[in-house]
């Protein structure tokens, strides 16, 4: 008979997917909503974001805020990895959640799965063509208050500023993006929403260098 932990992680996988344990939080959730670490040579913990490196993967909810609490080195520490420089840890897992989330666009629109422009942006939500749909977050507040009332199931996010997403998109200045319903979508959701879990380290760095952390 399995026990009630084994059968809440069989629901979980069943319902989303495949689960791992949280090591500061020490609750299961979808492997989508965390980052994986391993023990580098010197035992200090790597970020491993595309879950490509070997070893014995420990599994943290991908927020910032956890990441520098005591309590994550010390489960670092039971595990066999240091965490030397939690905070210089956090801003390298940003940038790399947003160089991931900006290629994904740029894949999306050499796929055709991209559309940019508010009327191109219009038409496309309105044939139900969109799934994420993005805003400059440094437009004006007239631009981005439009799109604020979306078809269901349309994800908006303001995790970019213009000039990142017409570097992505091959442009020169961009203040929407839908990308399609599809693979690609699925995809630049889930570097979306872990790369929100570390946007006050890139807020910071913003405030520290006085430019766009995301563009360095």
């Amino acid at each position: 008979m399995r026990s009630g932990e084994e059968v809440f992680a069989l629901v979980e996988a069943e319902r989303s997917g495949p689960v791992r344990r949280c090591v500061a939080r020490r609750i299961r959730a979808p492997k989508e909503e965390l980052v994986r670490f391993v023990r580098g040579p010197d035992g200090a913990a790597v970020a491993d974001v595309e879950e490509r490196l070997p070893g014995r993967g420990v599994w943290l909810a991908a927020e910032e805020r956890l990441l520098v609490e005591p309590r994550t080195r010390k489960a670092f520490a039971r595990l066999g990895l240091r965490l030397d420089d939690p905070e210089r840890l956090a801003r390298d897992i940003a940038h790399r959640l947003a160089r991931r989330s900006l290629d994904l666009i740029g894949l999306a629109r050499r796929a055709g799965q991209a559309v940019w422009g508010y009327e191109r942006v219009r038409e496309a939500l309105a044939r139900g063509r969109v799934a994420v749909l993005l805003v400059a977050r440094d437009a004006s507040a007239n631009a981005r208050d439009r799109f604020r009332r979306l078809p269901s199931g349309v994800v908006r996010s303001e995790a970019f500023g213009r000039e990142e997403l017409a570097r992505a998109l091959g442009r020169a200045d961009v203040v929407y993006v839908g990308v399609a319903p599809g693979r690609l979508a699925r995809r630049l959701l889930r570097e979306l929403k872990r790369l929100s879990g570390f946007q006050p380290a890139l807020a910071t760095e913003t405030q520290v260098n006085g430019k766009d952390a995301t563009s360095a």
